[in-house]
């Protein structure tokens, strides 16, 4: 039994009895020392011997002991892991980071699988869960999406047990993989979810909760819930100031300039993603510079600045395509090719949207697929070909009401209202233009009840 010393809270350590042991036998072999020797001043070494032989499950007070009189760390004993193993593998995660950010996501896709294998060895979740966090960001930029959906889900798992501020990348990393999927109303049920459970706890992260609330712009824009995206970026910017991580401020940045968007304020929508991307280009984040650069062409393409909308563009293009972020870019080739066609390079425009609804489908990226299809219908009407425009319009409105993308639902329902009633087929028309109000009937909404509750305020 346990002597001479009364322990406070018991803590097993993490391996079984028998391998600790096996491990404080062998230790006090290689240095020289007896049972009594290891045990004093505190235990006797009945004790040592009872422990040694794996017939008892120590305190960890008493691990704390005989760690340090074995001159080894507490984790070491405790675990059989190497001394300092965990910072180790911490620092070539967050290598393997900057090397996603600034490279190809495939080469970092194979780094983070040997981290994640070598953290699984020794026990670390932490650094499993932060291995699986990074495979899902490569499988995002490779657009993967089942792959990354399954991957933050196995992150999420391992973090069961951790605050949910811990978990938030992990549920983010899901909402955009739906999103990019089309499935929006679930990205925001996701986010809305744990921004609600995050203010209800009393777990004040501001970084946690800018995350959350960045994330959501993004599919309430896509879903004409224009209100709600401005809600959104409203307490990101309150939030802001007390975050002190300068990609997370750039991300911030960059989603307002979507509200700013949508609300027609252009000039400040581009001088928001002007300092987003001067912190990304500070940070050589080039995936996130890489989408400042493509909101930017959007922004030059609504001022009728075309050219600059261009340029931007294939700047956006250029970046993501060295990366080899299949999915990002198509989606810019989508906006790119809407640019080259109002410019008249109409031939241009139609090969590039051939070739991306290849990229493009129902599971993967729907809303940008609803976009090639209506671009391809508009190539098609201003060539006379209506019934070739007709086929694309119906596509893309099935695309759109599959994502709920209720703007591009009301724009491409007027489109094709429009098309039908000049071939005089009105009573088809009619439906059309139907389908775009009903989808504009409820602005700002998402079908999910209230929107999220607003951060208490200390």
């Amino acid at each position: 039994m346990e002597a001479k010393r009364t322990t406070g809270r018991e803590a097993a350590p993490e391996n079984d009895p028998k391998a600790l042991g096996r491990r404080v036998q062998r230790l006090r072999t290689e240095r020289g020392l007896t049972q009594r020797q290891l045990a004093e001043p505190l235990y006797t070494p009945a004790y040592v011997s009872t422990l040694e032989a794996g017939r008892v499950r120590p305190s960890e007070a008493a691990v704390r002991h005989l760690a340090d009189r074995l001159g080894v760390t507490y984790e070491e004993l405790a675990t059989g892991r190497p001394a300092h193993l965990a910072t180790a593998l911490r620092l070539r995660l967050v290598e393997t980071q900057r090397a996603l950010a600034t490279g190809a996501a495939e080469d970092a896709a194979t780094d983070y699988t040997e981290l994640l294998a070598e953290a699984g060895r020794h026990g670390l979740d932490e650094e499993r869960a932060t291995a699986l966090l990074g495979l899902g960001h490569c499988a995002l930029e490779t657009g993967d999406l089942p792959t990354a959906r399954e991957r933050f889900e196995a992150a999420e798992r391992l973090l069961a047990d951790a605050p949910l501020p811990r978990r938030a990348p992990a549920i983010r990393g899901r909402a955009v993989a739906h999103l990019l999927a089309g499935e929006l109303r679930y990205a925001c049920y996701l986010l809305e979810s744990a921004i609600d459970e995050l203010n209800a706890s009393g777990l004040q992260d501001p970084g946690a909760l800018l995350l959350l609330y960045t994330a959501a712009i993004a599919p309430y824009v896509d879903m004409g819930a224009h209100a709600r995206a401005a809600q959104a970026g409203e307490l990101a910017l309150a939030l802001a100031p007390q975050v002190s991580d300068p990609e997370l401020v750039a991300g911030l940045h960059r989603s307002v300039a979507r509200t700013l968007i949508a609300a027609g304020r252009t000039a400040e929508a581009d001088a928001s993603l002007a300092r987003a991307a001067e912190i990304y280009q500070q940070l050589q984040i080039r995936t996130e510079l890489a989408h400042c650069h493509w909101m930017r062409g959007y922004v030059h393409a609504q001022d009728g600045d075309l050219p600059g909308a261009e340029s931007e563009l294939r700047a956006a293009r250029d970046m993501l395509a060295s990366k080899r972020a299949r999915l990002y870019t198509a989606q810019v080739e989508v906006e790119l090719a809407d640019v080259l066609r109002r410019r008249g390079k109409t031939g241009e425009a139609r090969e590039l949207l051939h070739r991306l609804l290849g990229e493009l489908h129902p599971e993967r990226g729907s809303v940008h697929a609803g976009g090639a299809h209506r671009m391809l219908g508009l190539i098609h009407e201003e060539q006379g070909d209506p019934e070739a425009a007709e086929e694309h319009y119906v596509t893309a409105l099935a695309l759109l009401e599959r994502a709920g993308a209720a703007g591009d639902l009301a724009d491409i329902s007027r489109l094709l209202g429009d098309l039908l009633r000049r071939a005089g087929r009105t009573e088809a028309a009619m439906d059309a233009y139907r389908t775009g109000l009903g989808h504009r009937s409820s602005p700002g909404t998402t079908t999910l009840g209230p929107a999220p509750v607003r951060p208490t305020t200390a």
